[in-house]
């Protein structure tokens, strides 16, 4: 049975798509101007070839840096797989000549295209300017499937394919779709007597945009507002006007369902928020400052305000903080208007040098209380009222050339002395050594009130082929003592990863681990196919 779901895992793989390499391969260099937390900033003497989702290679031939903005001499790019950048440092893109030049002939490169900032700040728009719709779209599809084998165990299979697409002004128009789905299919034993669901489709996010005008939006479907973020999901209508700098937004329709996380018409919301961008050399930042109501059919279930705030000072601080006031309390059929802060959030990370930065957070949550949701525990919930606190501390040096190392602290508490843990992480990095590849060794220790762990881990990494091919290696140790009667005990982890860029926009990986504690073993098998894909269309 286990090697038939193998063979049918690989042939999924497989069947879902194929490219082929091409040798005409050309390779042009920038430099860093700038890095925050999560963007990097890239010169170059000209970014005609480069094109939005392409990834760029950072000085350890690492492919982490994903192209979301450019103009025409400069990216920005996101930061993925613990990519370690520093201003100054020279990045590399490669891409197929020919081919390039082909697709140049047909699509036109939109320049100035904005300021990504924390991923939720757009650019400030200039309205007096009119409005040039250009067809943009961005996407993803994945295939996925994840094995567990064990000889006490029962085996257990899981097939995931996840769906994301952003399609900006589609041929030239004001419409604009954005979607991220996921699917998930569970492989049981046949004889299994659990009763568990075979499979799962959620929608995270699906919404149609127009634009009235460059300064009018109306976005109607299933969204998450990156500017009144703690919202969460909403499926309704949502329009946002601009002001200059200044923006005003409305919100009307329903909270998914708290169980399945489907359209529930009983659960209505609705509001609004108003919000202010600034963009100074020196200083750039986005605030909102909002207001929502939230009903279980007709009475009210929640009623709250929140404000989100997130900037930069002198490209070198970065601030983030959220802050959720419950503005409705009732309790015996009698409303008060008590002031209850919900949840606070305040985040700032420092960058003293390329070699140097250091990231402070601080956090405290209470349950959200829907009133009508909750009504029979009310009370309770009320005199119990706790607080889940956390702080944590962040230290990232560059001692060395091709030397990364860092430490992290936190700490989480609560009022009722509860759910206490505090966690030291440590890791170092060598990015360039004699044998080439990259060397990563880290350390984690964990002390809450029924276990303490510690967890230590080595990790080679080498790129081949021009960084067609990525490999890893690593080996895990892992102990567990409980504060309870479960005896301690020791899991031993090996394991490796393949992956290979077929070409920009498509790429295969594989991977397996061994598991060990005592006489048990078992095996992890994972495989996943990637598909990107980019058009932009020329205005006619």
């Amino acid at each position: 049975m286990r090697y038939k779901f193998y063979f049918i895992s690989i042939l999924y793989m497989v069947l879902s798509g194929s490219a082929l390499a091409q040798d005409n391969l050309q390779t042009i260099i920038g430099k860093v101007t700038f890095v925050t937390s999560k963007n990097v900033y890239v010169k170059f003497d000209n970014t005609t070839v480069i094109k939005i989702g392409d990834t760029l290679q950072a000085p350890n031939k690492q492919k982490c840096l994903v192209v979301t903005n450019k103009s025409s001499n400069s990216v920005v790019c996101l930061k993925i797989n613990d990519c370690q950048v520093n201003k100054d440092d020279k990045i590399s893109y490669v891409y197929e000549f020919e081919t390039t030049n082909k697709v140049l002939e047909t699509e036109e490169i939109q320049e100035n295209i904005g300021i990504s900032f924390n991923d939720s700040i757009q650019a400030i728009e200039d309205t007096s300017k009119q409005t040039n719709y250009v067809e943009e779209i961005t996407g993803r599809l994945s295939a996925a499937s994840y094995s567990n084998f064990s000889k006490i165990r029962d085996d257990n299979h899981r097939l995931m394919t996840r769906f994301s697409l952003e399609a900006n002004h589609i041929n030239n128009s004001r419409v604009s779709v954005e979607t991220y789905l996921n699917y998930r299919q569970n492989i049981y034993p046949k004889d299994t007597t659990r009763n568990l669901n075979n499979s799962d489709l959620n929608v995270y996010n699906l919404a149609v945009k127009y634009d009235v005008d460059s300064t009018l939006s109306i976005t109607a479907g299933r969204k998450i507002n990156y500017k009144i973020s703690s919202l969460g999901a909403i499926d309704g209508l949502q329009a946002e006007k601009f002001f200059g700098n200044s923006y005003v937004g409305i919100l009307a329709g329903f909270r998914p369902d708290i169980y399945d996380y489907g359209l529930n018409t009983n659960l209505l919301q609705y509001g609004g928020y108003v919000g202010q961008l600034t963009d100074h050399e020196n200083f750039r930042s986005q605030t909102t400052l909002g207001f929502a109501e939230q009903k279980n059919n007709s009475e009210v279930d929640r009623r709250f305000t929140y404000l989100q705030h997130s900037s930069t000072i002198f490209k070198k601080l970065n601030v983030f903080s959220t802050l959720e006031v419950d503005l409705y309390n009732k309790v015996n059929d009698s409303v008060k208007d008590n002031l209850r802060i919900t949840n606070l959030y305040v985040s700032g990370r420092y960058r003293f040098n390329s070699k140097l930065n250091v990231a402070l957070s601080y956090d405290s949550r209470k349950r959200i209380i829907y009133y009508k949701t909750y009504e029979t525990d009310i009370e309770q919930l009320l005199d119990e009222d706790i607080a889940r606190q956390g702080l944590r501390a962040r230290l990232n040096i560059k001692p060395f050339k091709y030397v990364f190392t860092g430490f992290s602290y936190s700490k989480r508490f609560q009022s009722d002395s509860q759910n206490k843990s505090d966690n030291m992480y440590g890791y170092v990095s060598f990015s360039k050594l004699p044998i080439d590849g990259r060397l990563s060794l880290t350390y984690n220790s964990n002390a809450s009130n029924y276990l303490k762990s510690n967890i230590a881990s080595l990790r080679y990494s080498r790129e081949f082929w021009d960084s067609r091919l990525s490999t890893d290696i690593y080996y895990r140790f892992v102990n567990y003592k409980y504060e309870t009667n479960v005896p301690d005990f020791n899991q031993h982890y090996l394991g490796a990863y393949l992956s290979y860029y077929i070409d920009r926009s498509f790429t295969i990986s594989f991977s397996g681990e061994v598991s060990k504690y005592n006489d048990e073993t078992n095996y992890r098998v994972n495989t996943q196919i990637i598909k990107r894909f980019f058009r932009s269309r020329k205005k006619k």
